[in-house]
């Protein structure tokens, strides 16, 4: 008796299936085209990345967030993973150095003709590279100094000849010396409402003390303006814990100051490919908007409250950083708690990934190029000190990837003004 249901009890067993780890369905990490490495970075910690018409490629280098990038603030990327500094050595060097001591409190440098903290570099419709300066520098410590005049500016190169054809230093109504002007687009066209006819560049303020706002620019007169003043869908979502890698992420309560949440206000920003609507996040949260760029271009007496009543909430699209655009009309986002990038469909309103790998550390900047291939950095953020007590993880080389464009899309082109 006892042996045959002994018989029975081994045949059942041999019917089920095996408790060994290779038969649990597990995450397979990866989705989408291959990623493929086309520059890693063993020096200066990257945030931008532009990829020009002939395939140049420059970076930048923010001391405001990384107290040890130093050497430069923007460099065009070489062969054999090399930076050389950009336009020149002499520009990345302000005499005396970024940050101004005689100041009470120190401030950053207030050169104009120098490069102080940049924190974006963007090739335009038209294939001039501009710099986008916040005038802010972190100092050894991680304390970030606010900016003075002078600092914060725009600065358009042409790449044909390397040279400087425009600078345009925003005044405090535009950059108050808290701002952090994070990232930036650009429309050429000549019809534009609202503005000189010579094109127009929309800022993300992503200021971690909360002055955040979009910043208008006309580059033909060089005024700027600021729009959608410290609402909460340019703001940090209040008590915002996001996750990457499996870790909880705060900033770290150094240098006297509490341990607290992620305070980055507006960030992400894009264009749609014919220019009517801005796509924008913070990275203080997961949730994207809209507006119409007719109402940031406004600056009648009721363009604020007519700019904000016209903001449309477009759902949750997880944690990012910057933003992306083609031609195809495709709006490329961040998801950085699934080591992922995402595409919005405007038609549609979903969501969907596009490419994943977990490699995928923190994908801050995104760069559509002609040859339609979307170049992103990857640059660990969230392991430095900032974010770590104090202590540093982050492990070079930091990677710059690019994959093909969805559906065939390349960089938006427009003529020069």
């Amino acid at each position: 008796m006892y042996a045959k249901l002994s018989q029975i009890a081994l045949g059942v067993s041999l019917l089920l299936p095996s408790t060994t780890a290779q038969n649990i369905l597990s995450d397979p990490g990866t989705y989408g085209p291959s990623p493929e490495i086309v520059h890693l970075y063993y020096e200066e910690w990257p945030t931008g990345i532009a990829v020009s018409k002939t395939g140049r490629k420059f970076s930048n280098y923010p001391p405001a967030l990384d107290p040890t990038d130093q050497q430069y603030t923007v460099a065009e990327l070489k062969s054999n993973n090399t930076e050389v500094p950009y336009p020149s050595a002499a520009m990345n060097l302000p005499p005396g150095g970024r940050i101004n001591m005689t100041t009470v409190p120190a401030t950053g440098a207030n050169y104009q003709n120098y490069l102080i903290g940049v924190q974006s570099v963007v090739i335009d419709p038209a294939d001039r590279l501009w710099i986008l300066d916040t005038g802010r520098v972190a100092t050894p410590n991680g304390t970030m100094v606010p900016a003075s005049y002078g600092g914060p500016k725009l600065i358009g190169i042409n790449l044909t000849n390397d040279t400087i054809f425009q600078t345009i230093v925003f005044g405090p109504d535009a950059a108050p010396s808290d701002s952090y002007l994070n990232d930036i687009r650009f429309d050429l066209s000549p019809t534009l409402s609202g503005s000189s006819g010579k094109g127009i560049a929309y800022v993300t303020d992503s200021s971690p003390e909360g002055r955040n706002a979009l910043v208008v620019v006309d580059l033909g007169t060089g005024q700027a303006w600021r729009h959608l003043l410290n609402i909460p869908a340019v703001s940090a979502t209040q008590g915002f814990v996001p996750t990457v890698w499996g870790q909880t992420i705060y900033t770290n309560g150094t240098n006297g100051q509490p341990i607290g949440n992620v305070n980055f206000g507006a960030d992400g920003i894009t264009l749609s490919a014919d220019g009517t609507t801005l796509y924008f996040s913070s990275t203080g949260g997961r949730q994207l908007y809209s507006v119409p760029t007719a109402r940031l271009r406004d600056r009648s007496a009721y363009s604020e409250i007519l700019a904000q009543a016209s903001v449309l909430y477009l759902g949750e699209k997880g944690l990012s950083d910057g933003f992306e655009s083609d031609s195809a009309g495709n709006i490329y986002v961040g998801d950085i708690e699934a080591n992922a990038i995402a595409t919005y469909d405007a038609m549609t309103g979903i969501v969907s990934t596009f490419v994943r790998d977990p490699r995928f550390s923190w994908t801050d900047t995104m760069s559509v190029g002609a040859d339609g291939y979307l170049y992103f950095t990857e640059n660990q953020l969230w392991r430095g000190p900032a974010y770590q007590g104090g202590v540093e993880r982050r492990v070079k080389p930091y990677v710059l990837f690019r994959v093909p464009c969805k559906g065939n899309g390349t960089k938006i082109q427009q003529s020069a003004p």
